[in-house]
């Protein structure tokens, strides 16, 4: 039985969107930790000043969001995952600590890692999504590398509609 679906891919490529219209359609989902963190207090900061201490940060709360939600018997949409950690401190240009690939390596996801491609067309900068296009498309790359660097296949969600892409997501579980 599929019990977590990965969404994962660039900023900017209609993950949460895709996300917020899976809940609207009665899927179990959890929303993407990095933007909750750069929205507390000090969150941009860490990130431009810390990277590692923000890698560390978002690693502990997908830890929280992973653990909260074993005991779920429907199947959970999650809006990035351990990988994508790893991504973010390849694009830093840090190495990754023996805890954050240990976890990578011990805490799996079971079910389909779904990758929002970078998407020119939709691609919109704001007050968390700093990057710009490059930026954007480099980060792509780098997550999708991490996720196949720790044994999962990712399969490309289509650049197509919201609606297209929740079907693509149902077609999946």
């Amino acid at each position: 039985m599929v019990r977590h679906v990965v969404l994962t891919g660039g900023p900017g490529a209609g993950k949460s969107t895709l996300l917020r219209e899976a809940e609207r359609a009665g899927l179990t989902t959890s929303p993407e930790v990095a933007r909750a963190l750069l929205k507390q207090p000090g969150g941009m900061a860490l990130r431009a000043n810390d990277p590692l201490g923000f890698a560390d940060a978002m690693l502990a709360e997908h830890l929280a969001e992973y653990e909260r939600f074993q005991e779920v018997q429907a199947p959970v949409v999650f809006d990035r995952g351990f990988p994508d950690v790893v991504g973010f401190l390849e694009v830093s240009g840090l190495a990754v600590p023996d805890d954050i690939d240990k976890v990578c390596r011990m805490v799996r996801y079971n079910g389909p890692v779904l990758r929002a491609p970078a998407w020119r067309e939709i691609y919109r900068p704001d007050s968390e999504r700093t990057q710009d296009w490059d930026q954007a498309a480099e980060s792509d790359r780098a997550v999708t590398a991490a996720w196949r660097h720790y044994g999962y296949a990712v399969e490309d969600l289509p650049l197509a509609s919201v609606a297209d892409r929740v079907a693509f997501l149902r077609d999946r579980l």
